[in-house]
Order: structure tokens, then sequence, then C-alpha cells
């Protein structure tokens, strides 16, 4: 009787799904409804990267408030900070990855003992970068060509930023450990508790507030450094305290150099695959700032907007990760490969949208975080001509986290390699120097480069590589 209750026991609805997503689900993503499994897990990890996105445009909207030379020392800071982003997402990266396939293969003292190497490599890297960024700061901006007035008053900032950028790096990692397990409801909420900890901060640090004196954009690092580092708190908690997938013992809370050794190796090609991306933004940056104070401050301001939109998609490509991961390990390929296919278009429908709201109502939407003639003139060619690359930016996202997913982080290494070095970067100051389009030509080079990219991860997709994979 039991079972043929279960046999005729109906489907859940939507709405039962969304509940069920939001509150943490206990299914196996390796069998059942597929649309049902993406479903259960990119929800959580879409509102997780909302509000990620919320704070990063509420962010620039107080800083905008102090002036040209305080966003410009945001985005010159910012524009380093993604090699602390690279070095993070590398890691998170080969972490979902590894632990994804020892729960897809029922391994869950496995999982555990690869959770506790990452933190440890996690915690390494934190002093390894935190320490020279902070001694360095004043000659970094110096570097990317901040003005005399903005280093006076931006080194404070930096220093914060980067040198506490060990917080985003656990931040990244421990999340990835419980999205890795398919606890992506855990992952939210905790990302949510350190942004709406960000957003409270950000005006009483910034403009003061009683006894809190005002800071000015120091204010803003402070307040980023403590909402993630109370979050990174709570992680720990979370992860020591157990969940129903993951449970961290006593027993493996030791160096395991085997497991140390294929984690690392993934991570190196992990770390060095956003490295050659996020560094391209780098030089980005750096062609920008010829154009003066206010063409980096409307390029900080639009590439905010940009992250807006673009961080809710990272989510949904993690929901791909950690099926693709997950399924392997259960030797399920062609699942993995179906999952793959239909995030991905998901994802290209959700962006691509978002791109044409952007483009109609580009003006308006600048207005918000900013007044200032000469920076509007540059913002809104900016955010439209981004907008353009989102279609491409959608799909390439997922392709790119289904061979990270799978351990493969080798090909998306040679694919960005590619895309953001021997064209971006040099299409980028070819444009902008030697053609009328001046600093819009940057932009130009970075539509040109996803389109680019996510045509050469397409093919090599289908080649079906990644699915043989061992990690």
């Amino acid at each position: 009787m039991t079972e043929q209750a279960s046999i005729a026991a109906p489907a859940p609805t939507l709405w039962q799904s969304i509940k069920e997503a939001l509150r943490g689900s206990h299914q196996d993503y390796t069998t059942g409804s597929l649309n049902r499994s993406i479903l259960l897990l990119a929800i959580p990890m879409v509102l997780e990267m909302v509000l990620e996105s919320l704070f990063a445009v509420v962010d620039v909207f107080w800083v905008s408030r102090l002036g040209p030379n305080a966003i410009a020392t945001v985005g010159l800071t910012e524009s380093i900070l993604t090699l602390v982003f690279a070095v993070g997402l590398g890691l998170s990266m080969s972490t979902t990855a590894m632990v994804a396939r020892r729960i897809g293969e029922k391994d869950a003292d496995g999982a555990a003992i690869s959770a506790v190497q990452a933190i440890i490599l996690g915690l390494l890297a934190s002093v390894v970068l935190g320490l020279p960024f902070f001694f360095l700061a004043p000659k970094l901006l110096a570097a990317m060509g901040a003005t005399p007035a903005i280093i006076a008053s931006g080194t404070s900032y930096m220093r914060i930023a980067l040198g506490g950028s060990g917080v985003v790096l656990m931040l990244f990692l421990n999340n990835a450990i419980f999205r890795g397990t398919g606890d992506a409801a855990i992952a939210m909420r905790l990302l949510w508790v350190s942004n709406i900890l960000n957003l409270i901060l950000d005006p009483i640090f910034i403009f003061g507030l009683g006894p809190i004196p005002h800071m000015g954009v120091t204010g803003a690092a402070l307040a980023t450094f403590t909402g993630r580092g109370i979050g990174v708190l709570y992680q720990f908690y979370r992860l020591f305290r157990g969940t129903e997938r993951l449970c961290i013992l006593a027993c493996h809370l030791r160096l395991n150099v085997a497991v140390m050794w294929r984690l690392l190796k993934v991570s190196i090609t992990g770390i060095l695959q956003f490295l050659v991306g996020q560094a391209s933004w780098i030089a980005l940056v750096r062609i920008v700032s010829l154009f003066g104070a206010p063409a980096l401050a409307a390029y900080t301001i639009a590439i905010r907007i940009v992250i807006f939109a673009i961080l809710p998609s990272w989510g949904l490509s993690n929901a791909a990760a950690t099926l693709v991961g997950q399924n392997l390990g259960a030797g399920h390929t062609d699942r993995a490969r179906n999952a793959v296919w239909r995030t991905g278009l998901w994802n290209m429908v959700f962006l691509g949208s978002v791109g044409v709201v952007f483009i109609a109502f580009a003006p308006f939407i600048l207005r918000l975080f900013t007044s200032d003639p000469e920076v509007l003139r540059t913002a809104v060619p900016c955010l439209r001509i981004f907008s353009c690359g989102n279609i491409a930016f959608a799909y390439g996202m997922v392709l790119m986290a289904a061979f990270n997913g799978s351990g493969d982080t080798l090909t998306p290494t040679y694919v960005n390699l590619f895309g953001f070095w021997i064209l971006e970067i040099p299409l980028a100051w070819f444009l902008a120097m030697h053609t009328a389009m001046q600093v819009n030509g940057v932009y130009w080079s970075v539509v040109v480069a996803q389109f680019t990219v996510v045509l050469t991860s397409l093919y090599l997709f289908r080649r079906g590589s990644w699915a043989k994979q061992k990690i």
C-alpha cells in the first residue's frame, strides 16, 4: 500500500517547489525531474546573488554622493580586487566540483575532507594576499593612474578593501562548499545576512551617525569588511554545526595531502582561469583612465549596474556547476549535459531581457547615480554597449561553469586567455587610441570578446572531453 501511495502521489506544484527551494531542499539532484532540480538549486542561488548585486549598486549610490574622485577610488580599487576575486572564484569552482563529485558518489566523509582542505587553502591565501596589498596600497593606486588627490583620499579605502580581502575569499569558499553539497538555501541565507549588514552600515560609516564619525569613502570599505566578516563567522558556525548532506567532524580536521594535492591542481588552473579574465579588466580600466576621472567614474557606475544583472545570472550558472558535478559523480553524463543546455537557455532569456531594458532606459537609470553631465555623457553609451553582449555572456557563463563543475578548469583558462588577452585588450587599445570611437572602443572590444568566447566554448563543450574528467 505504501509503495502504491508513493507512486500515485502527485508531482509538486510550481509554488510548492519554490517554497521548498527557499526552505532548503533534500532532493537527490541526480534523479527525478531535471527541470525541478534546476529550479530547486537556481532559486536560492539566484536570490543569493540578487542581494550581492543590490549591494554593488547601493554601495556606488552612496559613494557617488562624495564626488568623482571617490567613485574613481572605488573603481581603481575594485579593478585590483578582481585579482582576489580570481583566487576566490578559482578555489570556489574547484571546491564545488570536488565536493559535488563526492556527494554524487554518496561519499559523505570524502565531501567533508575535501571541504576542510579547501578551508585550509583559503586561510593561507588570505594571509598571502592580504598583507602585501595592505602595505602597497598607495603605490598600487599610483600605478593604476590615480591622481595625487585620489591617492590621498583613497589609500585608506584600498588598505581596508584589499588588506581585508580574506573575508571575501572565505565568503566565496565556504558558500562554494554549501553549493557543492546542494545546500543552496544555506548559502543564500548566509550571503543575505552579510550583505544586509553591509547595506545598513554603508551610509552610517560613510556619512557618520551619532558617535560614529564621518569617514567618507573609507567608511564604505569598513562597512563591507564588517558585514562580510560577520557573514564568514556565521558560515563557520553552520559548517561545523553540520547539515543533512555535510557534517565536518573532529576526525576530518587534519591535512590530507592526497586530497589537498588534487584540490590544489584543479584550483591552480581555476585561479589562472579567473586571473586571466579578471586581470583583463585591470587593463581595460587602465586604458579608460587615460580619458580622465569623469570617464573612469562613468565606467565604474556603468559596470556596477551591469554587475547588478550579471550576479543573478552567475547564481543560475552555479546551479549548472552543481548539477554537472553531482551527476558526473553518479555516472549520469547525459543528465549533466542536458542540465547545461537548459540552464544556458534560461540564463540567455533572463540576461538578454535585462540588456534590452538597459539599452532602452540607460539615461534614466544612470541619473539615479550621478547628475554630472561629463560622467553621464560617457556612462550612457558604456551601459548600452555592454548590454549588447548580454546574450553571449549569459550562455558563455553557464558553459564555463559546466567545465568547472566537471573539474575541467584548464579548458576555460585557454578560452579566457585567447578571448580576453589575445583579442580583447589589443582590440580595446587600438579602437580607443587609433579610431574615432575613443573610450567607446574599449566597451565594444568587450562585446566582441564575449561573442568569441561563447562560440569557442560551445564548440569545445560539444566535443565532450569535460565529461571524462577525474577529480
